[in-house]
């Protein structure tokens, strides 16, 4: 790699690392899920699910709107299996992201769903009457991963763009004014008969995409991957341990103002996935780095969490924060108040977190386990309004914290102070790449 190939890369990483608590680029994150199985079909009483999210203080919730589902056919449009979800996440101060997607066979040639429509004007047609249905929804998402081939055929960016995005983008502008409209929403490889992110960013960008933000799934390709580490150095995939390269292509593509939207992400977990899941203890783990990754980096206003609730087969996805028979896991609790360790220098150690429940200032305590039990580290303390907090503490390798919110009595995880900061493992991987 030559010497400007190797200030660029270090440059970004050193950009996303060194950003203080206070002037991060990306001051307005919101967190949330997505599980539309979960929400729309888990028996018992929508009021009961919709509850839960609002104790687990998740700003916002992605919804699948399947256009195959309420347009059966040309013209008729049918939204009561949507109006009850929509208007109680509402009702309860939670914004919707509604993902545009599947195509009725009527507007395809009578194909699969994953066929796009044979005119950008159905689409369009049908985004402008979602838009008008749903006036308090503000962020749209344009379908779902179609840079792999089982959710759009063709796969190209130029039909994506001039049959989905472009006519969506337009129709959703006019019908809500304020709205945005997120593109791209690729997954974070190829698969079989696919084009990667990296790929499909540039052709994106030479179809002539209009977007507000550009959104991503950056899941992990392994379950040794981190947050911060373990991503492909030499290759066009986009995980969260690559993510100054999504920061990089689409500053390159759409500009420097774009937003990125991380619109689905999480961690499988064993139990119950022996082959691809990693202990319950680390998918806590990562999902506080997550979430102070997507803090630290420019430009990012979301991150998804994907699932509430593990799947019934264990072939599919146990990438949930409660298990198939409601259990709750570790991760759950990091859901509510992620904490994570930010900088560490000799025993000086910066600890990041978050206080999701409820809205505005929250009041919460440190503390610290001694021989004695939990001691409250300073007293009670304030967050941001929007619930961040940053602490700079005295800590040794191994050293043990929890955070409690005073208003509900909710705890996070217990974190073990690392021997090195998650944020060092990106620097020293930048370092390494060349």
């Amino acid at each position: 790699m030559r010497v400007a190939a190797i200030a660029a890369v270090l440059a970004t990483a050193f950009a996303v690392l060194l950003l203080p608590a206070g002037a991060s680029a990306s001051p307005y994150v919101r967190y949330g899920v997505q599980d539309d199985a979960w929400l729309r079909f888990e028996p018992g009483p929508l009021s009961d699910r919709l509850d839960r999210l609002q104790s687990l203080g998740v700003d916002l919730v992605r919804l699948n709107l399947v256009w195959s589902e309420v347009e059966r056919r040309p013209g008729v449009y049918d939204w009561s299996s949507y109006d009850p979800v929509l208007e109680g996440l509402h009702a309860r101060g939670i914004e919707p992201v509604l993902t545009l997607y599947s195509t009725p066979s009527w507007a395809n040639g009578h194909r699969a769903t994953n066929y796009a429509p044979t005119s950008g004007t159905r689409f369009a047609a049908f985004a402008r009457r979602a838009a008008l249905r749903y006036p308090y929804v503000k962020r749209w998402l344009i379908w779902n991963e179609p840079n792999q081939r089982r959710w759009l055929v063709p796969t190209t960016p130029a039909v994506y763009v001039t049959r989905l995005l472009d006519p969506a983008y337009a129709a959703i502008h006019a019908a809500t004014p304020g709205a945005l409209v997120g593109g791209g929403v690729t997954a974070p490889r190829a698969s079989s008969g696919g084009i990667s992110p990296v790929a499909w960013i540039r052709g994106m960008a030479a179809a002539h995409a209009r977007l507000d933000a550009y959104a991503h799934n950056p899941y992990p390709l392994s379950k040794a991957e981190t947050p911060w580490s373990g991503g492909c150095d030499h290759c066009e995939t986009i995980t969260m341990a690559t993510l100054e390269r999504l920061i990089s292509q689409v500053n390159e593509a759409f500009g420097p103002r774009t937003r990125i939207w991380l619109s689905e992400y999480g961690y499988q977990t064993n139990p119950p996935d022996p082959w691809l899941g990693v202990p319950w203890g680390k998918q806590s783990l990562y999902l506080g780095q997550a979430a102070m990754r997507a803090y630290l980096a420019p430009r990012v206003d979301m991150l998804v969490q994907y699932l509430v609730k593990d799947e019934p087969d264990v072939g599919r996805w146990q990438s949930g924060v409660l298990t198939v028979d409601a259990r709750v896991k570790p991760a759950y609790h990091a859901l509510q108040i992620p904490l994570s360790v930010r900088s560490r220098s000799g025993s000086k150690t910066t600890l990041w977190g978050q206080i999701r429940p409820g809205r505005g200032v929250q009041r919460y305590r440190l503390e610290r386990l001694a021989p004695s039990g939990w001691l409250a580290v300073g007293g009670t303390a304030l967050t941001t309004g929007a619930g961040f907090f940053t602490r700079v503490v005295n800590a040794q390798t191994g050293t043990k914290f929890q955070v409690i919110q005073l208003a509900t009595g909710d705890r996070s995880p217990v974190l073990v102070v690392p021997a090195v900061a998650p944020t060092g493992e990106a620097a020293r991987h930048a370092l390494g790449s060349g």
